[in-house]
């Protein structure tokens, strides 16, 4: 309402009409530019999937996040993806309910991995793992099984694990996303085991 009596103000007086025009005009473009470009980026950069390894030899954690930063939208070092290596002992997972005013309810879950600063309670990065607070528990279990077991203590699994690069499991719009490409370096470290001696 307020915006259609401004306009209509700023119209019928003939002086004022140009500075209003103007000062409406590049405000609107500004909240557009900041609300619209970073939906676009995002949107088309980021990847299939972001996954998580987990290397029980090392005792390393490898996550492949994606980044943004919605005040410097044409930062090529603030988006992207960028990989980064965590020691398995200074994880922890951490669960977290919270509502919030949604069309659709309000209850937020989410159980996100911490990464702890040795010897401390100070967390230094929090990466998110799951939606549901249930099927995180479930995942967490299954990952903490296999760091101190191995692989043989893992049940058997209904379904084989999804490769997000393969085109043919995927929609249409998923395939347009950029595919899941580990550096080098980090793709060779996270498959092997430490060389002894």
């Amino acid at each position: 309402m307020w915006l259609l009596q401004f306009l209509y103000e700023t119209l019928t007086h003939q002086w004022e009409a140009g500075v209003g025009l103007i000062v409406f005009t590049v405000g609107f473009s500004i909240v557009l530019y900041w609300l619209v470009i970073p939906t676009i980026r995002m949107d088309i950069g980021l990847p299939r999937d972001e996954p998580i390894r987990f290397n029980r030899l090392r005792r390393k954690v490898y996550f492949y996040q994606y980044h943004f930063d919605r005040l410097l939208l044409f930062s090529r070092q603030r988006w992207g993806v960028r990989p980064v290596v965590y020691d398995w002992d200074d994880l922890v997972a951490e669960a977290c309910s919270v509502y919030a005013p949604m069309g659709n309810g309000g209850l937020i879950e989410s159980v996100m991995i911490s990464v702890i600063k040795p010897g401390t309670e100070a967390v230094i990065d929090r990466l998110f793992f799951t939606h549901d607070i249930e099927r995180g528990k479930q995942y967490w279990a299954l990952v903490q099984l296999f760091m101190q077991q191995g692989p043989q203590a893992l049940p058997d699994f209904v379904h084989p694990p999804r490769d997000w690069n393969d085109n043919a499991q995927l929609s249409f719009i998923r395939r347009i996303a950029p595919k899941v490409r580990w550096p080098e370096a980090i793709d060779l470290e996270s498959r092997t085991a430490p060389l002894s001696g």
